[in-house]
């Protein structure tokens, strides 16, 4: 499905979050706290436009994804680029300063043994950021939100996607996603310590940040 996407997945994006995808990138790199010299992972990285944002800090970053094709359409990047799946990671123990991941953790078979195995391969005191579509926080807010994702993002994504069917597996992939104390206690389950989250965009989108401290 991500390999049928793949050709226009970046501009999709940028359509149907009206752009908010840039500003959410940024606060990701802000929540990492990237530092020159440190090594990240960027899982189910797709073209590396995220892994590209994450650079900007001087750290040494590396692109994984599951999708060859995702990983094909962004080679113009000139980021490191690793084909893996995110549960059975190709990296040694203690290998990353950080690990991220940006609405990806939501498609994976088992979400909460890919939260242990990023554990893994993080450092001992290193940390973990997940951006992902969450559960809007105003209730009007949240159904007008629920109301578009299920009806006005698949007409949106006929326009632009190179892939539109696999817009409504997005839709209904968002929807059916635990909500912010929810996956809070899931990373908690995984083995990440002080976790906490940040709401963007009304609780479209939330950062939640955890650390490997053993």
């Amino acid at each position: 499905m991500f390999d049928g996407v793949a050709k226009r997945y970046d501009l999709t994006n940028t359509v149907i979050s009206a752009g908010q995808d840039r500003y959410w990138r940024w606060a990701t790199r802000q929540a990492l706290a990237l530092r020159p010299g440190e090594r990240v992972l960027d899982l189910a990285a797709g073209t590396g436009v995220s892994t590209l944002e994450f650079a900007k800090s001087g750290a040494w970053c590396v692109a994984a994804d599951f999708s060859r094709g995702m990983l094909d359409a962004g080679r113009f990047r000139k980021v490191p680029m690793v084909a893996a799946d995110g549960t059975q990671l190709p990296f040694a123990d203690d290998s990353f300063d950080a690990v991220t991941i940006s609405y990806g953790l939501r498609n994976f078979s088992d979400p909460d043994g890919a939260m242990r195995e990023m554990l893994r391969v993080t450092k001992p005191g290193g940390r973990l950021v997940i951006a992902e579509f969450s559960t809007p926080v105003f209730g009007p807010f949240r159904t007008i939100y629920m109301e578009y994702l299920m009806r006005a993002l698949p007409q949106v994504a006929r326009a632009v996607s190179s892939n539109p069917d696999a817009y409504v597996y997005l839709a209904e992939s968002i929807r059916a996603w635990p909500n912010q104390r929810q996956l809070a206690l899931r990373m908690t389950d995984a083995g990440w310590s002080s976790v906490k989250w940040r709401n963007l965009t009304g609780g479209i989108v939330a950062l939640h940040r955890g650390y490997n401290l053993g």
